[in-house]
This record gives C-alpha cells, structure tokens and sequence, in this order.
C-alpha cells in the first residue's frame, strides 16, 4: 500500500534532504528508520520538494509503497522510535496508489524568520537569518509585490538550479514584525534552487535603504544572477510543506507551525 508521512525536522546537521553518498542527509535517516520500523532491505521515498544544507522543515511530504501493515498511528511511533532527536514523523495517512507527494502539490510555501538586531543570535542561532541594519516594511512589501505573478526568475535561480524552466509563478509573499523578528512567508507553484534565499538578499538591501524599491523590477528583468544581491544564510528557512487538494484529506500544518513568531 502508498503510505504519505508528514515530516519536520530541523536541517542544521544535515546536508540538506536529498540522498546523498554520505548518508548524512533527513532523507537517509529517514529512509534508514523505515527500513528498520519495516524490516524492508530498503524503503524509498518521494518528498514533496528538497531543501538545502541547513534549512528546516515544518512539514515535509513524502509517499512510498511497501507491503508492511501497520495503523497509522504505528507509522508515527515506530519510525520516530528509529529517528533522531531533530527529526520526527508527525502525521501518517495511507493513500490511494494514485497519491504523488511531489507531482500533485498545487503550491509550496516556505517562511523565512529574520532576526534584526545590532547583536548576533545566542538561544536561537541557526533557526533564525540574522541582519545588524534596521530594516523598514513598506518598501520590503512594494519590492516583494514587483514580484508576484508568472515571471522568469533567472536573476534569483543557483547556478546548480536544476529545473528544467526558471519561470515559476509567485503566488504570494507575506511580510510580518513581531518585536526584533521579522516573518516572511512565500508561496509559489515551485521554487527554483535559492530562489528564496536570493530574493530574501535583494528584500533586505531594499528594507535597509541600500537599494531603491525600483531596483527589485531591474533585478528581475535583467535575468542576471550577478546583478542581484548575494545568496542569504539558510539558517531561517523553513519549508512549511506542499498544498494539495481537499480531497487528498492529508494535514494543512503541524504542531511545529505554532512557535514561530
């Protein structure tokens, strides 16, 4: 039977999702605690999109088959029981067969959580981006709003990007401060490779006064990776999972969701 598992974790001690030949990667430690949960020689998964070295996860999708019977909420228990402490099964369903975690997402959304202070994170270093300038919200949301729509995102895209087309269609982009933290949070169809942590640098060069808001709509239509501003940290960055249609009857959040500001 499809089993569909959703995940969070946190990515500070990993080499990003996808498998790797290091093996130190959540997909290989969750695949590896499946596996033993199972007794299955080997369990493949199929997420719902990858994230890079450092960043985290509120609620990851995967699906995979296998023949093992177990409730769902022995799916939870028994791969957690295999997991360590940073990354845990927060929900299972089974699915029917015709279930993709990836190919059936109608949209993804990640938040990106700022600490602006002249001092450097201590009790939440790595969970949170860190920027020393004071930062203004009007002109950050007048730069995001050049952006939302179907564009070519070329000037925003890695060099190692492998989608196989750089427009993606920007749905929305959420701008929040409570106290020191700012909250931003994205939704797209897709995301190419540090597409956020590349629009996030040229945001902040916005908020600070460094750039002119003007500048985001000539980022964009340059479709020049060198023009635009430097790739940000991961460290505040969280995917907060796919969205699918109501009929898949899968969770829309975690548990995880509720402590960021």
């Amino acid at each position: 039977m499809r089993i569909a598992l959703g995940i969070s974790y946190n990515g500070g001690a990993y080499q990003g999702w996808q498998s790797q030949a290091s093996g130190q990667t959540v997909q290989d430690r969750l695949e590896r605690a499946l596996s033993l949960f199972t007794t299955q020689d080997e369990v493949k998964t199929l997420c719902a999109g990858r994230t890079d070295s450092g960043v985290h996860g509120l609620m990851q999708v995967v699906h995979f088959d296998t023949p093992a019977l177990r409730p769902e909420s022995a799916w939870v228990r028994g791969t957690n029981r295999y997991l360590p402490a940073d990354i845990a099964v927060q929900w299972a369903r089974q699915v029917p067969d015709a279930f993709h975690a990836r190919a059936l997402a109608r949209s993804r959304r990640y938040a990106y959580v700022l600490l602006e202070s002249p001092v450097r994170p201590s009790v939440d270093a790595g969970r949170v981006g860190w920027y020393f300038r004071p930062l203004a919200l009007e002109p950050m949301r007048q730069a995001a709003d050049l952006l939302i729509g179907e564009h070519d995102f070329t000037s925003f895209r890695a060099a190692q990007c492998q989608s196989h087309s750089p427009v993606k269609n920007l749905l929305r982009v959420d701008i929040v401060q409570r106290g020191p933290y700012w909250r931003f949070e994205f939704e797209a169809n897709a995301f190419l490779h540090h597409m956020i942590r590349n629009i996030m640098g040229c945001l902040l060069a916005v908020g600070s006064g460094a750039q002119p808001v003007s500048w985001m709509q000539t980022v964009l239509q340059a479709r020049r990776r060198d023009i635009a501003a430097p790739t940000f940290s991961p460290d505040g960055l969280y995917f907060l999972g796919p969205v699918y249609d109501p009929e898949w009857q899968l969770p829309t959040r975690t548990a995880a969701f509720d402590w960021l500001p």
